[in-house]
């Protein structure tokens, strides 16, 4: 059996075996082992050019066959998230959730041709692990807030209903509605907000950007109202970092400052998840696909791939014998996803069993 064929039956096999107990009908079938053979061409391309990716997966038909597969799939309007997804998630999302605070981020970035996609994910060991997410025409430019709150109310249906979570989110995300949301949902949330943003303090009303602060200073506002809509009361930050430019603003529901500074350095993780889809792994930028619903369901292949790809790094780190055979001995300075592609690439070369799970270690 060919190297190709067995990564491919391998997915296959463990997709069919991780979905939930109901059953699949024919067509669902279909779909998910096509699916699983997007994930096998994906890890061995890197690459989300459905040619590229059909030309790594090896079974009785043609390669332009496998590639005319997987434009059905992207095509599908059957195929979605909550059926192809979901089901996968939510036993991660559990085994996360029990052994402490969940930190989930949401952020977007440009994918595909002409295409943003605003992604929500949980961070773990330094990576963004996806969650859930919506794609859009365009380059640039915020999402409606209606989308925000859409993606909020998709995890929150996730989430043990007990488990403690804190949001991060950029400038974007600190509409009130998104704010009240996040509080409603027992959860505690740092975004970070404009200069021009309004603050209310005892009457007092000015821009975050006429405060006098200096390199290296912090200045804390508690019980405050943000924007003329009079939302709160807030934690309202003001925080220049040494080395950095220009200062910091923060809005948080949280009680402590130095807590409030310290979960949000942990926000531009999610972006190590873009990178890794794009230039430093999969070149989704690459993908040749413009319509927005096609892309998502690309996505659905390329986060199942990335789940699976963290997972391995965490095997290997956790084996010194194995880390020494596909790293540096003196020390690690690879990232989960890198370490997980070395050691996948290892396995296949050894012609050894290839682990799959999307379950997480905690």
């Amino acid at each position: 059996m060919s190297d190709s064929r067995r990564v491919y039956r391998r997915i296959m096999s463990s997709l069919k075996q991780l979905y939930p107990s109901q059953r699949l009908n024919g067509h669902q079938i279909r779909h998910l082992n096509t699916l699983a053979a997007m994930i096998a061409g994906i890890v061995q391309s890197q690459s989300c050019h459905l040619e590229k990716m059909a030309g790594k997966v090896t079974d009785q038909t043609q390669v332009a066959s496998r590639a005319k597969r997987f434009k059905r799939f992207v095509q599908h309007d059957g195929i979605d998230q909550d059926l192809f997804f979901m089901p996968f998630i939510v036993p991660l999302v559990q085994a996360l959730a029990s052994s402490g605070p969940l930190t989930v981020a949401m952020d977007g970035s440009e994918v595909g041709r002409d295409c943003i996609a605003l992604m929500v994910s949980v961070i773990y060991r330094k990576r963004a692990i996806p969650l859930a997410w919506v794609v859009r025409e365009g380059s640039k430019g915020h999402w409606p807030e209606e989308a925000h709150l859409h993606l909020l109310n998709k995890i929150q249906a996730l989430l043990p209903t007990d488990c403690e979570v804190i949001f991060l989110g950029d400038g974007e995300f600190d509409g009130v509605q998104m704010q009240a949301a996040l509080t409603a949902a027992g959860w505690e949330y740092v975004c970070r907000t404009a200069k021009n943003s309004i603050v209310i303090d005892d009457g007092d009303e000015f821009a975050l950007s006429e405060l006098a602060l200096a390199p290296g200073e912090c200045i804390d506002m508690p019980n405050v109202r943000f924007t003329r809509a009079a939302y709160g009361p807030v934690l309202l930050i003001a925080w220049w970092r040494s080395g950095y430019d220009e200062p910091l603003y923060l809005v948080s529901n949280m009680a402590c400052v130095g807590e409030a500074c310290s979960w949000y350095r942990r926000r531009f993780r999610i972006e190590t998840f873009f990178s890794d889809q794009k230039s430093r792994g999969f070149n989704l930028q690459k993908s040749h696909l413009s319509a927005p619903e096609r892309l998502q369901r690309l996505l659905l292949a390329t986060c199942l791939a990335y789940i699976w790809i963290i997972y391995l790094g965490v095997q290997a780190r956790s084996d010194p014998k194995t880390l020494r055979q596909i790293h540096r001995t003196d020390r690690c300075d690879l990232s989960l996803f890198q370490l997980g592609l070395r050691y996948l690439n290892h396995l296949i070369c050894q012609g050894a069993r290839l682990p799959f799970s999307l379950v997480l270690p905690r």
